[in-house]
């Protein structure tokens, strides 16, 4: 099992940034792929940005591209997720996950664990 815990979240005003963690714990050697996800109230969950976990690739939503940045320390077993910029309709739970399938998923459904979330408000 692996057990993900985010960290980082809060209220900011429009312009501002954020940073969040993800410290990973347990088995994780069976990691291969971490994505960040977000959800706002009445929404579906979307990805945001995602790391390979060994390689360092990373991958964006195009609605974060140039904004945020998703770095991980594999001596720490921490990813982040570096915000700037930050927008009104980047507000929403932000979670974390991790996914053992040698693949780039950016669809829930394809990770195996999962953080409890951290919240993100972005007032304008």
């Amino acid at each position: 099992q692996v057990q993900l815990v985010e960290s980082g979240g809060g209220l900011v005003q429009a312009g501002g940034s954020l940073r969040l963690s993800c410290a990973a714990s347990g088995r994780t050697s069976s990691i291969y792929f971490m994505g960040w996800f977000r959800q706002a109230p009445g929404k579906e969950r979307e990805f945001v940005a995602g790391i390979s976990w060994s390689g360092g690739r990373t991958y964006y939503a195009d609605s974060v591209k140039g904004r945020f940045t998703i770095s991980r320390d594999n001596a720490k077993n921490t990813v982040y997720l570096q915000m700037n910029s930050l927008k009104p309709e980047d507000t929403g739970v932000y979670y974390c996950a991790a996914s053992t399938r040698v693949a780039v998923i950016t669809t829930p459904l394809g990770y195996d664990h999962w953080g409890q979330g951290t919240q993100v408000t972005v007032s304008s």
